[in-house]
């Protein structure tokens, strides 16, 4: 069985997200979030800490008790709502830390395995603008300081098609399934340029690997 792999995503004003909503409108940041998954179309809850004491309009939330400067809110949701941590536990990726600003949300959860990530990913991609900014695999064996963080949010938009397309055609393998000079005419580019752009991409990430 493997380790899992846990993912850092973030988002832009994901709709359908109460707390997005609240952390807006209240220009308050969220950052101790507490939530119980909705499960077989039962409603869910999440409780959450916020430095105001003022429900924003068009929130419906709770205030449930007070910490000094800090107010403890409640929100109900209904059933089958498409918020980015209903769409998580629908592939059973518990939500680890969860912060809302400004009205954009960052998320870590868990997935069991690299295909529950893709489809996770794939769900929420076709829901919402976000972006993966890292992801951490611990090592089977060894010391867990030797969990390595990767960040693909990193690269650029080019730099992303590069690598993937190197990927995807081999170019890694031995031997080679395709070359650069295939791989830049596929991708419309002259050699240099794809390999100007695939030097940078590895570079990125093996920064992340070894450190700068």
């Amino acid at each position: 069985m493997g380790s899992g792999i846990r993912a850092t995503v973030s988002f832009d004003a994901p709709a359908g997200c109460a707390l997005a909503a609240f952390s807006e409108r209240a220009d308050a940041p969220i950052t101790h979030v507490s939530t119980s998954v909705a499960v077989e179309g039962a409603e869910s809850v999440t409780e959450f800490l916020a430095a105001t004491d003022a429900i924003p309009d068009g929130v419906e939330a709770e205030r449930v008790f007070s910490y000094g400067t800090q107010h403890a809110y409640r929100i109900t949701h209904d059933a089958g709502a498409h918020c980015p941590c209903e769409r998580l536990g629908a592939f059973g990726c518990p939500v680890h830390r969860y912060v809302a600003e400004a009205g954009d949300v960052t998320l870590d959860f868990h997935a069991a395995d690299f295909a529950t990530l893709q489809d996770a990913m794939a769900d929420l991609r076709e829901r919402f603008s976000v972006d993966v900014q890292r992801l951490l695999q611990p090592p089977l064996e060894g010391d867990p300081e030797e969990r390595v963080f990767v960040n693909p949010g990193r690269l650029t938009d080019r730099q992303r098609e590069v690598l993937e397309t190197a990927y995807d055609r081999g170019y890694f393998e031995r031997p080679r399934r395709a070359n650069a000079t295939e791989l830049a005419a596929d991708l419309g580019i002259a050699q240099s340029t794809f390999t100007e752009h695939l030097v940078a991409a590895q570079s990125k990430l093996l920064e992340d690997v070894f450190g700068e």
